[in-house]
């Protein structure tokens, strides 16, 4: 199961809710660089990416910079290193 499946079922499954959901990602063009994405501001899960609002831009981020997703339970996905 990938990043792009479990941000899937917390947006389609009754019991999960994406807007607390926290995703780190990979912040490109910054050398060991991370940035968290809070749920809220997911607007679409694309085929090969999602789109984020960051302040009044719309950013696509591919699935493969996701590092890590969580919900108020914990972790729930993390890229295998």
């Amino acid at each position: 199961m990938g990043p792009k499946d479990v941000l899937d079922k917390l947006k389609w499954h009754p019991d999960y809710e994406i807007d607390k959901a926290k995703v780190k990602i990979v912040h490109r063009g910054k050398t060991k660089s991370q940035r968290t994405i809070r749920g809220e501001n997911i607007l679409e899960l694309g085929s090969g990416f999602m789109k984020i609002r960051r302040g009044n831009k719309t950013v696509k981020i591919p699935y493969h910079r996701v590092l890590k997703i969580e919900n108020s339970k914990g972790v729930i996905w993390r890229k295998e290193s």
